[in-house]
C-alpha cells in the first residue's frame, strides 16, 4: 500500500514512519506549510524534516507558498474552534494530493502528538476518505510519544516547542499573570561583616 503521510516535522515523523513502515507500507511524507508560523519556526521545521527524511530514504512532499493569509481568514472569530479548522486543511490538501498523485491511502503524524484531539482528527479523516475514496488510516501513534522523543534528542534534531499557528504560539509563551518570585534581599558588606562578629 502506498500511503501518503501528513507530517509536521521531523520529530513526529520518527515513530509513525516506523510503524507504517513495519505495516509494509510504502510511505511518502507531505510537510504543510501554511499553519507554521511565524516563517523562520516553518523554514527551521521544514529543514530539520528534510535532514531527517534524507537518512531514512523517506521521500516527502513538500508544499510550495505560504498562505498565512489564508490561514488567518479562516481562524478569525473562531479561534476556540481553531484547530479543528487547521486539522480540515491539512487533511484536505493531504487527501488532494494523494487522489491527484495515486497514493492508495493517507494519514497523518498529527496522531502522534499527545496535545491533539485525535477524536476530531480521526472524524475529520473519515470523513474526507468517504468523500474521495482515498481510505484514512487511522493509528494511535501516542504509544510511541517516549520513543519518538528520544531519538528526536538521540539525532540532535530541532524540536518545537508548540503546536505551530501563532495563537499556540501565544499560547505557549504568554502568561498574562505570571508568577511573581519575592525577590532576594542582598546583604550589603556592612551587614555581612555585622553577621561574621555578632
Amino acid at each position: 500500500m502506498k500511503l501518503l503521510l501528513h507530517t509536521c516535522c521531523g520529530p513526529c515523523a520518527i515513530y509513525p514512519v516506523r510503524v507504517l513502515r513495519e505495516e509494509g507500507m510504502e510511505v511518502h511524507g507531505f510537510f504543510y506549510r501554511h499553519n507554521i508560523h511565524p516563517f523562520t519556526e516553518c523554514q527551521k521545521r521544514e529543514d530539520t524534516l528534510k535532514q531527517y527524511a534524507g537518512t531514512i530514504q523517506l521521500p516527502v512532499i513538500y508544499q510550495t507558498g505560504y498562505d498565512l493569509e489564508g490561514f488567518l481568514r479562516g481562524a478569525v472569530y473562531r479561534e476556540s474552534s481553531r484547530c479543528e479548522t487547521c486539522y480540515l486543511s491539512r487533511l484536505k490538501a493531504t487527501v488532494q494530493l494523494a487522489r491527484d498523485n495515486g497514493f492508495d491511502a493517507f494519514s497523518s503524524t498529527l496522531l502522534y502528538s499527545r496535545f491533539q484531539q485525535h477524536d476530531r482528527i480521526r472524524a475529520i479523516g473519515e470523513s474526507l476518505a468517504g468523500k474521495t475514496g482515498i481510505p484514512f488510516i487511522y493509528r494511535d501513534f501516542r504509544v510511541g510519544w517516549k520513543d519518538g522523543i528520544t531519538e528526536s534528542k538521540r539525532l540532535n534534531m530541532y524540536r518545537q516547542q508548540y503546536c505551530g499557528c501563532i495563537y499556540s504560539e501565544k499560547d505557549r509563551y504568554f502568561h498574562p499573570n505570571p508568577v511573581k518570585r519575592k525577590p532576594k534581599t542582598i546583604k550589603s558588606a556592612d551587614d555581612k561583616i555585622r553577621g561574621a562578629i555578632s
